[in-house]
């Protein structure tokens, strides 16, 4: 994409009186555009040696048209020059002709309320030969920390500077401008006659500079090592202790349970009237919360202009509400809750869960501690094949983990097994929370403890 239509470092204002000059020269009475666009420099090391080094422009720029029916067309486009937008808003005009009469967008009414303020400090890129040296001397320091890690087969140092754009022909604003940058490192380790064993971390922040490098190596050495002595296990159920990043992925994984969309497609495990019923225990919270300042990368507006803003979605083990668009919420009589994509049938989708538990709630086991158990506990590190492994729409999974077994205080690693379950039955088993809330990349959530989950064993 050349310089001139790159849509980095916008003048929104400027962006809209084109684009009201342009739409009234055709007789379009409706139009929004919605543009996500950024520049990203990533590298990846094998053995102190440079992998791979990359450079990316990206953008994804929708345009939808009204017609006088009220139907809806979109394009996109990559070209935000006189003649790029023309071709775009004269297209989506003749596509709406096409528009399917059961699906009927229409603006956020919130599109132009205020916004939360975020406090997102933006850095400079420090540049692609700089990521490269910081991640030979990272990949060195992961290597030397155990004679059995012989690889960081996957690894990555990447920095993006990204700007997020909502316009419409009702007066509607939006402009977002953000740094951010993240490391992930993925050892392997292996001893004589053993299988080898892999384990990984990553950090994000909002620049290069601020990533906790030496944070992300110290857990992928620990989690790697540890697993170096393992043992199978026997199949049969076990009391479960998630990690925080564990349990998020299980709730991400099943979050049709809150998304209004799939409730109207009927793909959801819950239903118009789940609003106001039991859901889980009692004492577990559930709250979608974009805006908190662990959120690397948040975003104050929707892909629809509408504000994000926390959203309890469980409260005492009931279901409260669910994630909602501008249509959806119309369907519902509710307002839209700043959870949307843009399209011509608008997505629905979460952005950052907190787990917690239900302040002045009772029933939750105090005192929670995994390595002082009297009985055989399960510690699930992490799940693998979400997307083989799950039926989302029936609420069953089975799924691989790398995880221990604690017995004793003793925590020996699992050769390799699968936890199978309905996501149902575990938030109606989960017995209470360890430790304190952990902020990770999809949320923020304390260990979480559940009983009875099915652990089959390596034959």
């Amino acid at each position: 994409m050349s310089s001139s239509t790159r849509p980095q470092g916008l003048d929104a204002q400027a962006l809209r009186s084109k684009l009201e000059r342009i739409a009234a020269s055709h007789g379009i009475q409706q139009w929004d555009l919605g543009a996500a666009c950024s520049t990203d420099t990533s590298v990846q090391v094998d053995r102190g040696e440079p992998k791979q080094l990359k450079g990316a422009q990206r953008s994804s720029i929708t345009v939808r048209v009204w017609n006088s029916d009220g139907l809806v067309g979109t394009t996109s486009t990559s070209d935000l020059s006189e003649s790029g937008l023309e071709r775009a808003l004269s297209g989506a005009r003749d596509a709406s002709a096409f528009g399917n009469p059961n699906e009927t967008p229409a603006f956020s009414p919130l599109a132009t309320a205020p916004l939360s303020p975020l406090e997102q400090p933006r850095h400079e890129a420090e540049g692609i030969l700089k990521l490269l040296e910081r991640l030979k001397d990272a990949e060195k320091d992961l290597l030397g920390r155990h004679s059995a890690i012989g690889t960081v087969p996957y690894n990555g140092l990447a920095e993006r500077s990204s700007e997020r754009l909502y316009l419409n022909s009702e007066g509607a604003c939006r402009q977002q401008q953000l740094t951010t940058a993240s490391i992930y490192l993925y050892a392997r380790a292996e001893e004589s006659g053993r299988k080898p064993r892999s384990a990984g971390a990553m950090r994000l922040a909002y620049g290069t500079s601020e990533l906790d490098i030496a944070g992300c190596i110290d857990e992928a050495a620990e989690r790697t090592i540890s697993h170096l002595d393992y043992a199978p296990i026997e199949t049969g159920r076990y009391t479960c202790v998630f990690s925080p990043e564990a349990f998020l992925d299980l709730i991400g994984a099943f979050s049709n349970l809150f998304n209004a969309r799939s409730v109207l497609d009927g793909v959801s495990l819950s239903n118009r009237d789940s609003l106001g019923q039991s859901l889980a225990v009692p004492f577990l919270s559930i709250r979608d919360n974009g805006l908190h300042p662990g959120n690397i990368g948040a975003s104050n507006f929707d892909g629809e202009g509408t504000p994000t803003r926390p959203l309890d979605l469980v409260e005492a083990g009931v279901l409260k509400n669910f994630l909602h668009s501008e249509a959806t919420a119309r369907a519902f009589g509710v307002q839209p809750t700043g959870h949307a994509g843009l399209g011509a049938k608008v997505s629905v989708g979460p952005d950052w869960f907190e787990i917690s538990q239900t302040p002045g709630s009772q029933g939750a086991q105090a005192g929670l501690d995994h390595r002082k158990a009297d009985q055989a506990i399960v510690w699930i590190d992490s799940l693998s094949a979400l997307h083989a492994g799950v039926k989302a729409s029936q609420g069953s999974f089975s799924l691989p983990f790398d995880g221990w077994l604690v017995r004793d205080g003793e925590a020996r690693s699992i050769e390799a097994a699968t936890v199978a379950g309905d996501i149902r039955q575990v938030l109606n088993a989960i017995v209470g929370f360890e430790g304190e809330a952990k902020i990770t990349p999809d949320g923020l959530c304390p260990m979480v403890w559940v009983e009875g989950l099915s652990i089959t064993g390596e034959a």
